[in-house]
């Protein structure tokens, strides 16, 4: 038996050389650091639920916010039977530049990290991969690029 996929969202908010990070207080990153997101409410488009978990997670509003990936995430135990998965659209978002943001929710802290401090922390592989794409392909600016 597989298991359904969940929809679920996660935001990229970039300030300068930094990329925002929250360290999940619950599975499935339990204790690693990841863009702030989460899972969708019944009947939540992607957007929704990213511009949603953004605020809940940081008490930061999007001034802009666009699509930037999807991933299908699977988890599988021992046996190899996937015991979940998630449907991940990723999004790239503007705040306002004075705006501070504050760990709550899900998140047990958060912080803003480059891109080379974020490949020595616990992260999910498709962080790793959205921070090295966005180091590569968008150069730092003092707001980041939706």
């Amino acid at each position: 038996m597989t298991a359904a996929s969940i929809a679920a969202a996660s935001v990229i908010v970039r300030r300068g050389d930094t990329f925002l990070l929250v360290l999940r207080a619950n599975p499935p990153a339990k204790a690693m650091y990841a863009f702030p997101g989460g899972k969708a409410e019944a009947g939540e488009s992607p957007l929704d639920n990213a511009v949603r978990e953004l605020r809940e997670e940081t008490g930061l509003k999007a001034d802009t916010i666009a699509p930037f990936t999807v991933y299908d995430l699977i988890d599988r135990d021992r046996d190899g039977t996937i015991t979940s998965r998630f449907r991940l659209s990723v999004f790239v978002a503007t705040t306002g530049a004075d705006d501070e943001p504050v760990a709550a929710d899900d998140a047990a802290a958060l912080g803003w990290f480059s891109a080379a401090e974020v490949r020595g922390l616990p992260v999910p592989a498709s962080v790793l991969e959205c921070v090295e794409k966005l180091d590569r392909e968008r150069p730092a600016t003092g707001r980041p690029t939706a």
